[in-house]
């Protein structure tokens, strides 16, 4: 336990979440006070079982409180007596929108709220959880890598409604310091795709890709580029940014070294699993038959932006004004394997 922690509190948003989880489990370790936001009260009992899961036994640290990104309700009393906000959540969309703005409003929304509610109560400082595709996706230079001087055009061709949620989010969070912020500070982690560990069955995102390479339903893999960071690190480096000086005011990009495209990562798990693997398909899927089959599969079309993407990009500033050491993106893909096995995926 650190004693720096001691009677320090930190609200983390959206306490169900992948991420949220491990990072409230690293405070608690650390000795933090936390309090996390959830949209429903009655999903506490989901987050104190993944909790326990991951090795925490005593909760008295741990408050809970009924809030949405979407209202002002509640707001002011989250963050009431706060020295840290970590704000994880985003808000949640199943389907893709017909209009993007129905997933740019609230997020944008969501962020300002916060924001606000941090300042006004005083909090020393909000570490928001932004992504890559606010930072790599405009990036044409393959000379050089991408660094957090990156931004991505929100207007580019092919972006998601999600990055593009996320490029107008941030930028309005950096907006709102510059301009309302007063004594508020802000630091900003832009993770690329986030595996490791869960603690319960509820899969990710990213698990839904691995889980379709492992049970052998990706029958021929799509030559996408991809890179890594492990949860543990990026809840790391959420807490390494908040208690630093030197993060007041910077963004860190957060992924282990390297990148891996699909079929590596079936290669390599081919290897690694032996009977477990058996199902892995290691052929692979032109880009031209993806081309095609995005005229008429919706899945498909949600590819085509992305093949071919230049994701080579650099940690140095995280290891450099952080002391960030992230695992390797093997560790981080076969403990998301572990996972995965041990929910019987």
């Amino acid at each position: 336990m650190e004693n720096s922690a001691n009677n320090k509190l930190v609200l983390v948003t959206g306490g169900t979440g992948f991420v949220a989880i491990e990072c409230i489990k690293q405070l608690l370790e650390k000795g933090y006070q936390v309090r996390t936001t959830l949209r429903s009260l009655k999903r506490k009992d989901e987050i104190i079982e993944s909790l326990k899961a991951s090795g925490i036994l005593t909760f008295y640290n741990l408050t809970f409180i009924e809030t949405d990104l979407l209202t002002d309700k509640n707001w002011d009393k989250a963050v009431e007596g706060c020295d840290y906000v970590l704000h994880v959540a985003s808000p949640i969309h199943l389907e893709i929108p017909k209009d993007e703005n129905e997933m740019i409003k609230p997020a944008v929304e969501g962020t300002l709220r916060v924001l606000k509610a941090a300042r006004d109560a005083g909090v020393k400082r909000v570490v928001m959880t932004s992504n890559f595709g606010a930072v790599g996706y405009s990036h044409a230079d393959k000379s050089k890598v991408i660094t957090e001087e990156n931004w991505t055009n929100p207007n580019e061709k092919g972006l998601s409604a999600y990055n593009k949620s996320k490029v107008m989010a941030e930028k309005a969070a950096w907006e709102f310091i510059k301009n309302e912020g007063r004594d508020l500070q802000l630091s900003v982690i832009n993770p690329v795709g986030i595996f490791g560990p869960a603690y319960s069955a509820k899969l990710s995102s990213g698990f839904e890709l691995l889980k379709k390479i492992l049970d052998g339903s990706m029958k021929a893999i799509p030559n996408i580029t991809i890179s890594i960071v492990d949860v543990r690190d990026l809840a790391d480096l959420h807490i390494k940014a908040m208690t630093n000086e030197a993060a007041n005011a910077q963004r860190f990009l957060a992924l282990s070294d390297g990148v891996m495209t699909l079929p590596d990562i079936a290669i390599f798990f081919k290897k690694q699993l032996g009977e477990q693997g058996n199902k892995i398909s290691t052929k692979r899927l032109p880009d031209w038959v993806v081309k095609i089959a995005a005229l008429f599969n919706s899945q498909a079309k949600a590819l085509v932006p992305m093949l071919s993407k230049y994701r080579d990009s650099s940690n140095e500033k995280a290891r450099k004004v952080l002391d960030w050491q992230p695992r390797s993106k093997e560790e981080a893909l076969l403990a998301t394997v572990e996972s995965l096995f041990k929910y019987n995926f």
